[in-house]
């Protein structure tokens, strides 16, 4: 992903980030985001989402816990569970497909992961145009435009 697009998913989601300049060693989020700029937006709704889903788990934890302490009794007091905030450890393309492993999250915030993941399967990593997957000794997803004649062997360019 270029420089700019990389810095911008940082500055927007930078509780996300707390990786991002980790020592090797430590985490593989030092190298970046690992995918084609085609993927950007699927990166900004998902990051997006998930970080809205634990804003708004805090907010509803504070108002249950304000409002329970005088309103309900003691045996009565429901405060929702609390998500952990999520942190990337890599993103990255393989097999076609985006990759995001993290860190924290639940149920809620994995199914949000898996559609983002299933949907960088039909979208043009290179552009984000509606692209499908492709083989030749690599596989990667990409619109007819972006197609990499380098990826394919010989007896299938005859």
């Amino acid at each position: 992903m270029k420089q700019e697009l990389d810095k911008l998913l940082c500055e927007r989601y930078p509780k996300m980030m707390v990786n991002r300049n980790g020592a090797v060693t430590e985490t593989c989020m030092c190298w970046g985001f690992e995918c084609g700029d085609g993927w950007f937006n699927i990166l900004d709704q998902l990051m997006g989402n998930i970080q809205h889903h634990i804003d708004w788990n805090l907010r509803q934890r504070q108002v249950a816990i304000d409002y329970n302490s005088t309103a309900a009794p003691e045996s009565m007091r429901k405060v929702p569970e609390l998500v952990p905030q999520v942190t990337l450890d890599q993103v990255k393309e393989k097999f076609g497909t985006l990759r995001f492993y993290y860190t924290g999250g639940d149920n809620y915030i994995d199914g949000m992961v898996r559609m983002a993941e299933s949907m960088s399967g039909v979208i043009c990593e290179e552009c984000g145009s509606p692209g499908k997957r492709r083989d030749g000794g690599w596989i990667y997803t990409a619109c007819d435009t972006h197609t990499k004649p380098e990826h394919f062997t010989e007896q299938e360019e005859v």
